[in-house]
Formats: structure tokens, sequence, C-alpha cells
């Protein structure tokens, strides 16, 4: 009989119901918050549109005046001239090359930088260094510019390298964005190296691996998609920048055969074309334009491969 009652009792007892943990109704804080995160990406989507559509009016007059494939086919950039050219290859010539000097001298380095912060450095040394490193993106571009004008060009390529190079080259335009943007690619790089577990470290340790195995074998490529995001801003930082190329590189738009010549780049052109020498609505006002709609478009070319390259990289842990 007891044990038959104390059956019955376990069976009259009142069984745990699904309690779920979300609240009935959303805190007046967080729809304020998820409001006002809202309004900001509408603002960011907006201000896009609102650039392409400043960008478009202009560029779709130029266009009825010159063609695209005019546009696109020829090598000659003379918007000025009594017989004017306008083949957009010098201005991408002189932007390539800039680009390419800066990513040969940023990526090394920068990246150099990230691995000794992330795995070598004492909490000391990094917490030092790393700011250093970060105040370079502080420093305006137009300082820059006059530092490659002044000083590297006739200082530390015509002086101690022996260089056969003018006042104005790509060479020391590159040399000098490259500078500028290694904060980018070591700081990013480093936060990316950082987030790898420790566990992953300890196991490679575990199975015999020294230190610098254990950093490119292990921890770089469990970081790779960050790297990657980082070297691919970093290349969007650098084909955007105007004043150090506009200062460095020179005015002359041709096709850049080598780093020592002389060049124009896109944004450089951009800047000398909104000095205000052009009448609005004009053809030569409006190449501004279009070649700002260039510009933009390789930008979000960079910005989709860079999002297809961090989906296809990531790693979850």
């Amino acid at each position: 009989m007891s044990t038959v009652a104390g059956v019955d009792a376990v069976e009259r007892r009142p069984q745990p119901t699904d309690v779920s943990l979300r609240p009935s109704s959303a805190r007046v804080g967080e729809r304020i918050v998820k409001a006002s995160m809202i309004a900001c990406a509408a603002v960011s989507i907006a201000t896009t549109i609102g650039i392409v559509v400043a960008l478009l009016g202009p560029a779709l007059q130029f266009f009825r005046e010159v063609s695209v494939v005019r546009f696109l086919t020829e090598t000659e950039w003379t918007p000025r001239f009594e017989n004017p050219h306008y083949g957009i290859w010098p201005l991408v010539s002189g932007t390539l090359w800039t680009t390419a000097i800066a990513l040969l001298v940023a990526v090394p380095l920068g990246l150099g930088s990230a691995v000794f912060l992330a795995e070598y450095a004492s909490p000391r040394v990094r917490s030092t260094i790393k700011p250093v490193i970060e105040l370079l993106a502080g420093i305006p571009s137009v300082v820059y510019g006059y530092f490659a004008l002044t000083f590297v060009a006739p200082t530390v390529l015509q002086g101690l390298f022996n260089v056969e190079v003018g006042t104005f080259s790509v060479l020391s335009a590159g040399l000098v964005l490259g500078v500028m943007i290694i904060p980018t690619v070591a700081s990013l790089s480093e936060d990316a190296l950082s987030a790898v577990p420790s566990s992953l470290r300890e196991a490679s340790y575990g199975l015999g691996a020294n230190r610098m195995r254990t950093v490119t074998r292990v921890v770089f490529p469990a970081a790779i998609s960050g790297i990657a995001a980082a070297l691919v801003l970093a290349l969007s930082r650098a084909v955007g920048e105007t004043m150090i190329v506009a200062l460095a590189a020179g005015s002359q738009a041709r096709m850049v055969g080598s780093a020592t010549q002389e060049g124009q780049t896109m944004t450089g052109f951009i800047a000398q074309a909104a000095s205000g020498e052009s009448v609005v609505g004009s053809l030569q006002y409006n190449t501004l334009f279009a070649v700002g709609l260039t510009l933009f478009v390789v930008t979000l070319i960079i910005n989709i491969i860079s999002i297809r390259l961090v989906q296809r990289f990531r790693e979850a842990y």
C-alpha cells in the first residue's frame, strides 16, 4: 500500500512546463536601439544612392558625346587639348602602378608587423608598438604627399639609391602610399590573428611544432579570411587615395611604362578637374564625373571580391 501510495503521489506531482525565456514584449530600450541601427543602415544606403545619382547625370551627358567604346579603348587622355582624346587607360595605368607599388610596400611590412604583435611581442611591447603603427593612419594624406615630393624623391631615391627619377613619379607616390596603408594591413591582420583560439596553438605545440611552424601552418591559415579582408580594404584605400598621388605622381596623363615615370591617376585627375577651371555643364567638366563613375565601379568590384573572399575562406570555431 505504501508503495502504491508513493507512486500515486509521484504521478500527482505537478509536471514542469516549457517556460520561454524570451520577454513577452520587446523592451522600450531594445526598440530604440533597433530603430537607431535601422536608421544608420538607411542613411548609409541613402548616401550610396545619392552618390550614384550625382555621378550618373553628368556621366551620361558625357557618354552622349563620347562613346563608351572610345572611352574604354583609346590610349590617350587629353580632354583639354585642341584635338581632345578621351581614353581612360592612361589614368588607369597610373592608378595601377601606384597601387601595385603601395601593396608591395604595405603587405610584407603590415603582415610582418601583425605577426610580430600577435605571436611574438609581449603585452607591454604590443601596447607600445601598436598605437605607434596606428598613428600613421592619423597623419593627413596631404602631409604624406609633400613628404614624397620634398624628401622621398630627391633625397631617398635620387640621393640615397641613385635612381634616375624626376620630381614627380609613380614610384615615390607609391612608396609613400604604401607607408600610409600599413596601419590598415597591420591592425586588421593583427586582430584576425589574435582572434584565432589558443587551443589551436596549444594543439600544434603539443604535436612538437615550434612557434614559426605554428604561425605559418596553423594560425595564419586559420585567420586567412580576416587577413584577406584587410588586404582588399588596403587595396581599396590605395585606389581611392587622392592627395598623395595628386602631389607626387604628377599631372601628365600618359601610359606609364616604368615606375620612374611621371603619371596621373584617376583620383589625381579628379582633384585637378575639380579646381574650377572647367565650365559647369561642359564636356570637360563632365569628364570629372565619367572618371568618378569609373572609379566607383572599380571600388565596387573590389568590395564584391572582398565579400566573396571572406565568405570563401571564413573559419568558424
